[in-house]
């Protein structure tokens, strides 16, 4: 049974939905009984309308081969606008489904854009969501998106994180489901997974768990060879990071990480703190141990305890502060109570106050480093 979540406010009935008004524009009415046998002519139309290329109107043209009027398309094409939606966002949905030009708007198109107003999406954000989510639009709104919804609220915990989600999360919302349900009771009835800690993988990224259920079976057992407990409050974090990273990709970091000193338990102990580390691609791991090791001067073992550098910017963040390092040490202004530990991991505002802002006077070159 999926965790019980009192909602703040239903999501709006589909039979109150209001119908949007629009309008087509005088070249709508006046090309709406315009009809051609011309197989190019839906090409030239995605031309003249929409700014496609001639190549690209001409691969959307062949998923669209009834085009016997410009009389809905037209229509399909002044709602979009009248929505917001318009340049390449408008190219953009309807390379991804051409049939949308046949469609009714008020019956297919106008339904989908209100229950997302109603659900208190501004039109940019609506037009948001639709970019991200498109096969909303082939979703009948009280039978399929408004179950999903309510499902999803409840995954999320709230109103608010399911309407964040939908604005900045792409395609879950159109994924299957009904997977979520038996992913959800593997990982927490066979793997002893407590729901809150899922819970927070599915705020992170809902699309985890519209996975097929071999798949995230797959991904745990690779947590079980890897050596990670399945009772560590680590694990699902763990299985979530390998879900971007295969097992020869993984394998050819723990190499990596071996040509340093470091041994397979070392790599492990490691990834149980840090699961992001997972996802440093090998090059990235040569060049920033290469860089803490014979600039900095760290031992391989000192810097497993402090794993978190490797995932900082080694351009953005490691070097330049190193060269502040560097241009205070010659200065004499280094001091012992300085640890190259606290000069890689504060924040930036804070770095800047304690090691540049005191003498940004004297030694003006430190700002020009970062």
């Amino acid at each position: 049974m999926f965790h019980s979540l009192v909602r703040r406010r239903a999501f709006p009935p589909p039979t109150q939905l209001r119908l949007v008004s629009f309008s087509t524009g005088a070249s709508a009415s006046s090309s709406g009984a315009t009809a051609s046998p011309d197989p190019h002519f839906l090409a030239e139309y995605l031309v003249d309308t929409c700014g496609f290329s001639a190549d690209d109107a001409s691969k959307v043209s062949k998923s669209f081969r009834r085009f016997r009027s410009t009389e809905k398309p037209d229509a399909v094409l002044g709602f979009f606008r009248s929505q917001g939606l318009d340049g390449a966002n408008l190219r953009k949905i309807i390379s991804w489904k051409p049939r949308l030009l046949g469609w009714d708007v008020e019956t297919n198109l106008a339904p989908k854009f209100n229950f997302l107003r109603d659900m208190g999406f501004s039109v940019s954000d609506a037009v948001k969501v639709v970019m991200r989510h498109p096969g909303i639009l082939s979703l009948n709104v009280q039978n399929t998106l408004l179950p999903r919804l309510k499902v999803w609220e409840s995954l999320f915990g709230s109103r608010e994180i399911l309407l964040k989600n939908l604005r900045r999360r792409s395609r879950f919302i159109c994924n299957n489901d009904n997977l979520v349900r038996p992913n959800l009771n593997f990982l927490r009835d066979e793997c002893g997974i407590p729901e809150e800690q899922v819970f927070l993988v599915i705020k992170r990224d809902p699309s985890f768990m519209v996975q097929n259920l071999d798949a995230i079976r797959a991904l745990v057992n690779r947590a079980d060879e890897i050596g990670i407990p399945r009772e560590s409050r680590m694990f699902l974090w763990i299985v979530f990071a390998l879900r971007r990273v295969s097992r020869e990709k993984f394998e050819a970091r723990v190499k990596i990480m071996n040509s340093f000193g470091w041994s397979n338990s070392d790599y492990v102990a490691v990834v149980k703190k840090h699961p992001t580390l997972i996802w440093v691609s090998t090059e990235a791991l040569q060049r920033k141990m290469e860089f803490l090791i014979k600039d900095v001067g760290m031992a391989p073992l000192d810097i497993a305890k402090h794993s978190t550098f490797l995932d900082l910017s080694l351009e953005k963040r490691l070097i330049p502060r190193f060269h502040v390092m560097e241009i205070l040490k010659s200065e004499g202004l280094w001091t012992s109570q300085m640890k190259v530990s606290t000069l890689f991991s504060l924040p930036g505002p804070k770095f800047l106050q304690k090691y540049v802002l005191p003498y940004k006077d004297k030694l003006p070159k430190l700002l020009e480093v970062l």
